[in-house]
């Protein structure tokens, strides 16, 4: 594939500016279609610009201009310098509202905190220089499979971040299709998947900029019709209602420079979350993560007590954040299930904790110690825990960002008669202010819905709280930060999806070995093509 022609024409003056600068801009206009940061006149709404909402072709348009800068790029080097640049602005963009729990919440100066999520940005956007470097390495001897290639290497970028140490895959290009072409390859391929197929869109827009040959753009065009019609035509689960249970999702609103204070927040969180379980009149009643900031010995005189009654008899049941423990065993960020008929309270301990608010990574206390954040160093819990059986219906419980890493939600469904018939997340977003992660959020718990084909439960502090059906559809929702209880009637469901099936027995690596066997065998297989390049250039 010849390189492409400058988009500007001053890069013939400053090869390293433009260049440079397109990637940044590229960069944040992926971020931006993550979630559109601002709000648009009804006019525009159509075309996918409502605040909030993720606009699949930008993604699409922003990694085309990147393959574009990496194919103009004269050596690896240059591809891979483009790749850091795109990739640090794209992530610094998307989960900028670190700044706010760290400045606002956790007390760090305003200056660290912004170093922390430009150098945090900076640090995961070497996946992607590396991935680029290799790939500008083979694409400069295997013109031929440049579009598998980049397939494959941004896969294993997109994946390494989000599943290499601890894991931080927030803001993968996957949800920004959430409502475009390629969501319906979501029940079968997942999200790392649809990134493939994204990079592969990518691939026809950068071929398209390059306006050099039509002829060049039909193996792929052809290639992503035809995924796209078979799993169009294909059926994705034979999924059926398992019947409707009624919920209420309560919002205490409680904010998050009080959330623990003894004298103001927590009392009033006490107040308001003990009077809307008391009040409710739905079969089962969910509160935020860590609603009642106190262990239950901490509770005041007869609190704990009269909750538990409260749900011994009747038909009612209620899942209620809290923390548990004590100082020998150690201290867990759980979920406490009460229903009439058990001899001891049902628990989820959240898996996947979060680093420096949950757990403190090795040689990092130091930065631990520089905030003023509460309950920083929890146990880890189980990773396939028992669902909450309640009225026919089976409900997997999951903990703030726990709803990221779907390889591990996937491990309930590897029995299909035992497999959830509802996913439920608990949350408490109030550390992020006003910024985007509410709607980030709310993209991902659609994307898990899509992917399982399972209603999703959103109990969240300040908001997003919602209700989101099993075709990934938001049906009810609270506005943010108001104190509120959201009541819908949900409709359970079970069956297996393709993705489900084989994610539940294998993780990731189905995809991590597919994308590794195109490399080597690009490696393998183009080895003619390499010895004639070199000796080319070499005269060898």
């Amino acid at each position: 594939m010849a390189h492409a022609r400058s988009l500007f024409v001053g890069q013939r003056q400053n090869p390293e500016l433009w260049p440079a600068l397109l990637a940044l801009l590229a960069g944040a206009l992926q971020a931006a279609s993550l979630a559109w940061p601002v709000a648009t006149p009804a006019f525009l709404q159509g075309i996918g610009l409502a605040k909030g909402q993720p606009l699949w072709w930008g993604q699409s348009l922003a990694l085309a201009v990147l393959l574009h800068l990496v194919l103009a790029s004269p050596s690896p080097r240059r591809a891979a310098w483009c790749g850091w640049l795109f990739a640090t602005a794209w992530l610094t963009g998307t989960f900028a509202w670190l700044f706010t729990s760290m400045h606002t919440y956790g007390g760090l100066a305003a200056p660290l905190a912004a170093l922390a999520v430009l150098a945090l940005a900076a640090l995961l956007a070497l996946y992607y220089a590396g991935a680029l470097w290799c790939f500008k390495a083979l694409s400069l001897v295997n013109k031929a499979q440049v579009a598998i290639i980049f397939i494959a290497f941004w896969v294993l970028a997109e994946m390494a971040r989000g599943m290499l140490l601890t894991g931080f895959g927030w803001g993968a290009v996957g949800y920004a299709h959430l409502d475009g072409p390629l969501a319906p390859a979501l029940p079968w391929l997942g999200l790392y998947g649809v990134s493939a197929l994204a990079a592969l869109l990518a691939v026809l827009f950068a071929l398209m900029l390059q306006a050099r040959s039509w002829a060049a753009v039909l193996q792929p065009a052809l290639a992503l019709a035809a995924v796209l019609l078979l799993v169009q035509v294909l059926p994705a689960a034979k999924g059926t209602f398992t019947g409707t249970l009624s919920v209420t999702l309560l919002q205490g609103n409680i904010p998050q420079n009080e959330k623990f204070d003894q004298t103001s927040g927590v009392p009033n969180a006490l107040r308001w979350y003990g009077e809307q379980l008391n009040a409710s009149q739905a079969s089962l009643i969910i509160t935020p993560e860590t609603a009642l900031a106190l262990l239950p010995e901490q509770l005041p005189p007869g609190y704990w007590q009269a909750l538990q009654q409260r749900f011994a008899t009747g038909q009612q049941a209620a899942l209620v954040g809290m923390p548990l423990g004590n100082y020998d065993t150690g201290y867990t960020n759980s979920v406490v299930g009460l229903k009439p008929g058990q001899t001891e309270p049902w628990r989820y301990d959240k898996h996947h904790l979060v680093p420096f608010g949950e757990f403190i990574p090795p040689l990092a206390r130091w930065f631990t110690n520089l905030m003023n954040i509460p309950l920083g160093d929890f146990n880890r819990g189980g990773l396939a825990q028992p669902t909450f059986d309640w009225q026919g219906q089976r409900l997997a419980t999951s903990i703030c960002y726990e709803n990221l890493f779907s390889e591990e939600l996937a491990a309930q469904f590897t029995d299909e008669a035992k497999a959830p018939t509802m996913l439920v997340n608990l949350s408490n977003l109030g550390w992020f202010g006003e910024h985007l992660a509410m709607d980030q959020h709310l993209q991902i718990a659609r994307l898990r819905a899509l992917e399982f084909d399972r209603p999703f439960l959103l109990a969240t502090n300040t908001g997003r709280t919602a209700v989101v059906d099993h075709l990934g559809r938001v049906t009810n929702a609270l506005p943010n930060h108001v104190a509120q209880a959201l009541q819908a009637k949900v409709q359970g469901r079970e069956g297996v999806t393709p993705y489900a099936w084989w994610v539940a027995r294998w993780g990731q690596w189905p995809v991590v070995l597919l994308a590794f066997l195109v490399v080597i065998s690009v490696l393998v297989f183009g080895g003619r093509t390499r010895r004639q390049y070199f000796k080319t250039h070499t005269g060898h």
